[in-house]
């Protein structure tokens, strides 16, 4: 793609950035073809190639985006398929985040709108404000009738129930062995509130297996939230914030990962080092690139790292198992071989899911502000996974479990909960049989 910036313009680190980004694209429009958006709403501006065209006008011509650029971005999932798909490697992700940044300095949004993200962008990464939140919904949820049609959206997905941790508190998990190797767990924001057996189950498989299992409880958000948003100052509050907890614990504890369970947040922890490439300061871009080096997807990591020791299967059940890809794995990090080589290894018929690159519309908190297009694809989503027949679904993302137990019945568990079965661990409470 020809760019004509201006060379006082390419001397603005980011703007330097995306124009080498934009070059690279051939216009050929194979990214339109896995674009979710694209293929519902079959706008050009919906897809991947139609964005980048807006991103660079606003950019190249340093024009303030409007009301439509900012429709045609916000509409965008960031599930980036169109990174998998272009022959090109035009870095997608890297773009549409200066875009939304752009979008954000810009544009003032209706009141509305400013008033839902800022809400989202304060109770989502709050656990103690978010379970606040969700019992006073509850109190209220009778009365829900008369809310306006995006409250009632946003309020089906909040928790009627706050399942406990069945583990202690504890800031170190020691395994009972001898030690192996020793890691970081980040825990997530919302997932301990909903979804604590997650961690539980992370946990126990890795002292299981000899890992000792670091907790730091002052950890924040891990700042992918706000960071989609375009809220570039408070996500970078809350990233350098962790990147010097994080390597402070790494100098002294010898670390030999930082492990995550919610892919979502896995995806900007390995960014971290990308994002803070033009920090002032020379000492902290280098601990910023080191925690991205270190961070890995749990189930990476024991493929990578870790034999695990399957326990015998032949006189268990053989379950039908669909595993559905996170597009933060196998589209942000890569990441999709690994988890269905070990769950094959529990013995269970292990299935994919048929168009299994196209997102469940759960996208951080794109279901809660792009409802009617989040719904259409978990339709989409859930049709797939029938024509499967499986006694249960298996994926290594929180978001995806909530968005996709909305549409279907089956059961749905995250991934490192059946290989913690499948290990010695208990069996989890979403089996019935």
């Amino acid at each position: 793609m020809q760019t004509n910036f201006k060379k006082n313009q390419l001397e603005n680190p980011e703007i330097n950035t995306s124009e080498k980004i934009l070059r690279k694209c051939v216009h050929c429009g194979m990214c339109n073809a896995t674009c979710p958006t694209f293929q519902i709403l079959g706008d050009e501006l919906s897809g991947p190639r139609g964005r980048i065209y807006l991103i660079k006008d606003m950019l190249e011509n340093n024009k303030p985006a409007n009301a439509k650029i900012t429709k045609h971005i916000d509409q965008c999932l960031s599930c980036y398929a169109c990174l998998t798909t272009c022959p090109a490697g035009v870095d997608y992700l890297h773009l549409i985040d200066h875009g939304r940044n752009h979008v954000e300095r810009t544009y003032k949004r209706p009141i509305f709108q400013r008033l839902l993200r800022n809400i989202l962008a304060i109770v989502l990464p709050n656990p103690v404000l978010f379970k606040l939140i969700a019992v006073a919904t509850n109190i209220f949820r009778p009365l829900m009738f008369l809310a306006p049609s995006n409250i009632k959206n946003m309020v089906k997905f909040m928790p009627k129930e706050f399942p406990k941790s069945k583990l202690p508190n504890n800031p170190v998990f020691k395994p009972k062995l001898k030690v192996v190797s020793k890691v970081a767990l980040l825990t997530g924001c919302v997932q301990k509130v909903i979804s604590p057996e997650i961690n539980d189950s992370s946990i126990n498989i890795l002292t299981r297996h000899g890992i000792e299992v670091h907790i730091l409880k002052d950890i924040k958000c891990c700042g992918s939230l706000t960071h989609h948003m375009g809220k570039e100052a408070s996500a970078h509050k809350l990233i350098e914030f962790n990147i010097k907890k994080w390597h402070d614990l790494y100098e002294k504890e010898n670390l030999d990962a930082i492990l995550v369970n919610t892919s979502g947040c896995g995806t900007t922890l390995k960014d971290y080092g990308f994002i803070f490439r033009n920090h002032p300061d020379p000492k902290f871009r280098k601990k910023a690139k080191m925690i991205s080096k270190l961070t890995k997807d749990i189930t990476e990591y024991l493929d990578e790292s870790i034999k695990l020791d399957f326990i015998e299967s032949s006189k268990k059940k053989k379950y039908r198992v669909a595993y559905h890809s996170a597009c933060s794995m196998q589209h942000g990090q890569k990441v999709h071989e690994q988890p269905v080589k070990l769950l094959n290894k529990t013995g269970n018929h292990i299935y994919e899911i048929p168009d299994g690159h196209i997102c469940c519309g759960s996208a951080g908190t794109y279901n809660l502000m792009q409802p009617e297009i989040a719904e259409e694809l978990l339709k989409r989503k859930v049709n797939n996974i029938q024509k499967i027949n499986p006694d249960f679904v298996t994926t290594g993302n929180v978001g995806c479990i909530k968005q996709i137990s909305m549409g279907t019945k089956i059961p749905i568990l995250h991934t490192i909960e059946l290989l913690d079965w499948y290990t010695g661990g208990k069996k989890p409470d979403s089996i019935k049989s």
